[in-house]
């Protein structure tokens, strides 16, 4: 699978541009602010019909313009594809495969699977856990509909559960009954959804110790934890303890929404005690393995976006980096830098075929 070209209209900040692609590796090069990384998130458009930088979809419109078109000609399994996505102010927006609008974007959704290795993705460390929730969420949702289907379906029982507590505490009254309805469906959806993180992370935690062990050059030791309340106790027992905790606050404080992921470098939070350069090391192996996992669960090979990943490492660790993408388990890869003779330096050791686009 790979993208031939891409056409952007009005999307951020370029008019009207189209690049014909390379099938390997795609460099995009300049200085910051010119646009490089708005094509990485066109490019991501397609796959997810959203922006991986910006959710606020309207803000991709370019500046006194009312719509915006991305579109991609794709080449999957020896078949051409035409996807589009589209945003008019004031409308909704829509995304077509092959001329045919899709009713629902989670039907998109692992269609065109695709990797990103970002600056932003230090917010897996230093925000909080929804955010880390969201890459798990992200991963599995590529390759399992059923989950993501479970997962929007959580989500709108836990809003209705929480507007009900309100309601008890607004008008003085409790109905057991009523709760247990919202309660049956948490548990029914909680508990698969659960059971499929934890058998992802089962899967998924080998692949990442053995990517950052060959970006680090195994010189450092990283452990990564899946952390989760029904790790000691079913749903169930979880709601009934925590009823009357959840009456006071007035919203449900335990179940699968509360799930972490722990992040360590040697024992200890590689937020409060990694480097820049570990913590991205980090972060570059999480991807990596992402990669490596939906690969492994698809008959596809995902496209992988780099986005000013050589800053802030050392030469070792880009060496390593580059090696891992000499691999031939890569397919197409995209690459945005500041510093063109850096990126053409690292991009002839790997041996493929490049193509650079000065922007």
């Amino acid at each position: 699978m790979y993208l031939e070209k891409l056409s952007v209209l009005n999307f951020k900040n370029f008019d009207s541009k189209t690049f014909d692609f390379e099938k390997k590796i795609n460099c995009f090069v300049g200085k910051n602010g010119v646009g490089k990384t708005n094509v990485l998130d066109a490019i991501y458009y397609l796959s997810f019909a959203k922006s991986y930088f910006n959710p606020v979809a309207v803000q991709n419109i370019k500046h006194n313009q009312s719509f915006f078109v991305v579109e991609g000609d794709y080449t999957i399994n020896d078949r051409k594809e035409k996807i589009i996505c589209s945003l008019k102010r004031g409308q909704k927006k829509v995304l077509k495969r092959n001329g045919k609008a899709y009713e629902k974007f989670s039907d998109h959704i692992g269609q065109i699977p695709l990797v990103i290795i970002s600056p932003s993705d230090r917010d897996l460390v230093i925000e909080g856990s929804e955010t880390r929730r969201k890459f798990i969420d992200g991963v599995i949702s590529q390759q399992d509909k059923s989950y993501l289907q479970d997962l929007i379906a959580y989500n709108k029982v836990l809003s209705q559960r929480n507007a009900l507590l309100k309601y008890f505490a607004a008008n003085r009254t409790f109905d057991t009954a009523n709760l247990e309805v919202y309660d049956d469906q948490l548990i029914a959806y909680g508990t698969k959804i659960y059971e499929k993180r934890k058998l992802f992370l089962e899967k998924f935690i080998p692949i990442f110790n053995k990517k950052y062990q060959i970006i680090s050059k195994d010189t450092e030791q990283v452990n990564l934890s899946y952390k989760s309340q029904l790790h000691i106790s079913s749903l169930r027992d979880l709601l009934n303890k925590a009823l009357e905790k959840d009456k006071i606050l007035q919203y449900t404080t335990t179940g699968i929404h509360k799930d972490d992921l722990s992040f360590e470098i040697g024992e200890y939070p590689i937020k409060k005690f990694g480097s820049q350069g570990q913590q991205k090391s980090y972060l570059i192996a999480l991807k990596l393995a992402q990669f490596e996992f939906i690969k492994q669960q698809s008959n596809l090979t995902p496209i992988l976006l780099l986005d000013d990943i050589f800053d802030k490492l050392d030469e070792s660790r880009v060496s390593h980096i580059v090696d891992l993408v000499n691999n031939d388990e890569f397919g197409q890869i995209f690459i945005t830098d500041t510093h063109s003779d850096r990126t053409e330096n690292v991009i002839q050791q790997s041996n493929k075929p490049y193509q650079i686009f000065e922007l």
